[in-house]
């Protein structure tokens, strides 16, 4: 008997341990989202020469990219916009709207175009009634109407956050009043930048809301009195790779989209992106 109890303690221990190792094997085979960038960051070279800017982009190892509403030579043809992407590697990872965008006027025009795009996921960047007692409440009835809207095409709409959003509001923030009213199937594009610059963790806003950071912004912006540190993903403040880790195993993160909105050294803007894309590149490997 005394034998029997322990061959059955060793089945135990190894079932015990083979579904361990299982849930271990499942946790790391989850992909590692793709990396995209904000051609917000690069505005003014687009403008000056859209196709070679976004070929300087591809060279990088970006794999795709977000719009900003500025198509260059496609603006009329999606279509040939989203092949001339794929020829590079490249797709395009979401575009930054305005809610006008979608009103009954402009709303098969414009979800026509960024579906022949091959682009899915449309955020919100920014909107003043988001940190205004009365005007939170019109977002996101807003951004629950085009929810509903969109997913018969397999589209979303998404938010994404400046620092204001983390005001104090009804005993929490505008940006938690937004997350738990939102139906879950609205993007939470989090700016990590604006998030550590208004005092928050962006790990813990990830976990707070989980699924919901489908695609977000790796920037950075360094708090006020930060010394000894640069606005490059990298050389800056934030714990980027246990971010990154939470994004893949809690927030279902499909893009990691580089944004860069400061230049510091007299990098021109591409530089700066180049420099931030290396340091994302070697927190990636760490994974």
């Amino acid at each position: 008997m005394k034998l029997i109890n322990l061959l059955l303690l060793a089945m135990l221990t190894l079932s015990t341990n083979c579904f361990a190792h299982a849930d271990h094997d499942k946790a790391i085979t989850k992909p590692i989202p793709k990396i995209s960038v904000q051609l917000w960051s690069v505005k003014d070279e687009l403008k000056e020469d859209f196709k070679g800017t976004i070929e300087q982009l591809a060279k990088l190892g970006f794999q795709g990219v977000e719009f900003a509403r500025d198509f260059g030579p496609f603006e009329n043809d999606a279509e040939g916009l989203k092949n001339y992407l794929a020829s590079l590697g490249m797709e395009g990872s979401g575009g930054h709207i305005i809610f006008e965008q979608l009103n009954d006027e402009n709303f098969e025009k414009t979800t026509s175009y960024y579906k022949a795009a091959g682009i899915d996921y449309l955020i919100i960047p920014w909107d003043e009634r988001a940190w205004h007692p009365e005007g939170i409440k019109i977002i996101v009835e807003k951004l629950n109407y085009f929810a509903k809207k969109l997913a018969p095409l397999g589209m979303k709409i998404g938010f994404h956050n400046h620092d204001q959003e983390f005001n104090e509001f009804n005993h929490s923030t505008y940006w938690d009043y937004l997350a738990k009213n939102t139906t879950p199937d609205v993007i939470l594009q989090q700016d990590v930048g604006w998030t550590t610059y208004a005092g928050k963790d962006p790990i813990e806003y990830v976990k707070r809301y989980p699924g919901r950071t489908l695609t977000t912004h790796y920037k950075v912006r360094l708090p006020e009195g930060t010394t000894g540190k640069l606005p490059i993903i990298g050389q800056d403040t934030i714990d980027w790779l246990n971010l990154t880790k939470t994004n893949i195993a809690v927030g279902g993160t499909l893009w990691l989209v580089v944004e860069q909105e400061e230049y510091p050294n007299g990098l021109t803007p591409l530089q700066a992106v180049a420099q931030s894309k290396m340091g994302l590149d070697k927190i990636l490997q760490k994974l």
